[in-house]
């Protein structure tokens, strides 16, 4: 499914929509370039999971843990230099505990992201116009 936002409001509400349909235990691996809207994807993907924090980029700390009914896991691999990292961090734990994972710039992890992950590639298409594909 490939949709096209008009603005940020337009980006969090197709993360709300597929935030509602996500179930514990799944990961979104989320793939675009700096300022594609990521991070504004899993403000919507939160919401949806009835997650009421306010949901910010996890560049530094390399996990944001957010609580709801179903808990958030908001991976961003940016910094990190190999997959070695990401496992050191315990990411097959966060697998096990009942939440959905969402990983910005999954395509510095290819090794760790499972076969059945959901892929959502974001591009900029300009001012805040964002073309989503979700696989």
């Amino acid at each position: 499914m490939i949709i096209t936002t008009n603005n940020e409001n337009e980006t969090i509400s197709e993360g709300e929509k597929l935030g509602r349909s996500l179930k514990p235990n799944t990961i979104v691996a989320l793939y675009g370039n700096l300022g594609s809207g990521k991070t504004t994807f899993t403000r919507g993907l939160a919401k949806g999971l009835g997650i009421t924090m306010n949901v910010s980029s996890p560049t530094f700390t390399i996990v944001n843990e957010y609580h709801g009914k179903i808990p958030l896991f908001h991976f961003d691999m940016y910094r990190l230099d190999n997959e070695d990292e990401l496992f050191d961090i315990g990411w097959d734990d966060y697998h096990d505990r009942g939440g959905v994972c969402v990983v910005e710039w999954s395509e510095k992890v290819p090794n760790a992201i499972p076969f059945n992950t959901i892929t959502v590639k974001l591009t900029n298409l300009g001012e805040n116009k964002r073309q989503i594909e979700i696989e």
